[in-house]
């Protein structure tokens, strides 16, 4: 068997000119080029990531929204709210924060 017996057994629209340029430029796209399927599989991945982070941050932002609104609204949150989260005191006063001892493994 020769080669061109081989060639001849191809069918035609196989061997076309522009069946060829489009399987090469395919082969080019999906393997070689800077923008290949790799690179998008991973760019999808990522704006999917970033999307759940976005839903995340935007319902931490309303939750601070709130808080803000609830604290400015009362005087005596506020103070509660400094009391607890950053540990003020009045003049005169003595703070001691209890940490819970972690069990020894």
């Amino acid at each position: 068997m020769s080669l061109s017996d081989a060639f001849d057994r191809v069918p035609r629209f196989l061997r076309s000119f522009y069946f060829l340029t489009g399987l090469c430029f395919l082969v080019w796209m999906f393997v070689f080029d800077a923008n290949d399927f790799v690179k998008q599989y991973d760019m999808y991945a990522k704006w999917k990531e970033l999307q759940t982070d976005k839903g995340y941050y935007l319902r931490e932002i309303d939750k601070v929204k709130n808080d803000r609104a609830e604290l400015l609204s009362s005087s005596e949150l506020l103070e509660k709210f400094a009391r607890e989260k950053y540990i003020m005191k009045r003049p005169g006063e003595d703070v001691f924060v209890l940490v819970p001892q972690q069990e020894k493994e």
